[in-house]
């Protein structure tokens, strides 16, 4: 039986990492957060003092970490990572990783690989026209800019790290610039894809519309 893969893009802050881990439940299916495998390589890097913008360096550290999910937690080298890779350093400075394309080959490679043993909900930024331009169902997550700043402050209230409305308003237009202009992994809305605003939808509210959408497109 083939593998279905339904791929979720959209910016940073539009809720996809908790939504698609609840979509992903309901279907029976896997979940994959793309993101967070970028985050972990930045945060190597990072940890080694290895220059962002040096490729080569950050090509061996990409193939010699080991990077396991387990649920919703993040494991780097047998280290859980899960709240490291979500600091605002690695936030700021993820962007320089993800942009390397031997980088981004290596990785989408191996998404696609993962991908390949079962049905799987992907999340990222290209998944739909990069990493699964086949995938029978592509969504494209997504807010208004003053929403997604404020669900990251509350995210980080809640993890202990309080950060001010307009430092992240900041980070975050920075983010959107460099996704959307990137060479390789460019944040776009695929042709075939559903776009979905979530701004006065609450997570439950998302997740319904999510999965009737996946399962009207199971049915043709």
């Amino acid at each position: 039986m083939e593998k279905m893969i339904v791929a979720i893009d959209g910016p940073a802050g539009a809720g996809k990492s908790s939504v698609t881990r609840l979509l992903a439940e309901r279907l029976g299916f896997q979940f994959l957060d793309t993101g967070a495998m970028y985050r972990a390589v930045t945060l190597a890097a990072i940890h080694q003092g290895v220059d962002l913008h040096d490729e080569p360096a950050l090509q061996t550290i990409a193939t010699e970490i080991e990077i396991v999910f387990d649920g919703e937690e993040v494991f780097i080298d047998g280290k859980n990572s899960t709240a490291a890779i979500r600091e605002p350093e690695v936030t700021r400075s993820v962007a320089s990783v993800a942009n390397a394309p031997s980088i981004r080959s290596y990785l989408v490679d191996l998404q696609r690989r993962i991908a390949a043993q079962g049905n799987f909900v992907c999340e990222g930024r290209d998944q739909g026209t990069v990493a699964f331009p086949d995938s029978f169902c592509k969504i494209f997550l997504t807010a208004s800019p003053r929403a997604r700043a404020q669900r990251r402050v509350e995210q980080l209230s809640l993890s202990g790290k309080p950060v001010e409305f307009e430092a992240v308003i900041r980070d975050q237009e920075m983010r959107d610039q460099q996704d959307s202009t990137r060479e390789v992994g460019r944040l776009m809305k695929a042709e075939d894809a559903i776009e979905l605003l979530t701004d006065d939808l609450t997570l439950v509210e998302v997740v319904s519309e999510l999965e009737s959408i996946v399962r009207q497109r199971m049915e043709h």
